[in-house]
């Protein structure tokens, strides 16, 4: 045949998320309609019709919608789309410095 397609293998790096691996297989499953394969820390999927485009799109979704958005990102790479977290700088909490002297009000500073 020849335009026969072949199978994709597209694979779903969890990153340090592999507790989430069960929701994001559930999520998968339901949204794409297709069969997916745990194997390790990744996830499989085969497809014929799927593009990794297609699944970083659901993928980042399934980040959005578990509220994960602020603490990682979806990328791709070649046929495998990978979980990252976020590198930032440790925030440090700065308390504010207090005004040695109290607010005036309107009647103090008109000077009755």
């Amino acid at each position: 045949m020849l335009f026969r397609h072949k199978n994709r293998h597209l694979k779903v790096n969890l990153g340090d998320l592999q507790n989430e691996k069960e929701h994001l297989s559930n999520f998968l499953q339901l949204k794409l309609e297709v069969t997916v394969t745990l194997v390790g820390n990744k996830l499989s999927i085969n497809s014929e019709n799927l593009s990794a485009q297609e699944l970083h799109h659901v993928v980042t979704k399934f980040i959005y919608h578990r509220n994960l958005n602020r603490t990682h990102w979806v990328s791709i790479e070649g046929t495998t789309v990978k979980i990252n977290r976020f590198k930032g700088k440790a925030r440090k909490n700065k308390k504010q410095k207090k005004n040695t002297s109290p607010h005036q009000t309107a009647i103090q500073s008109w000077g009755l």
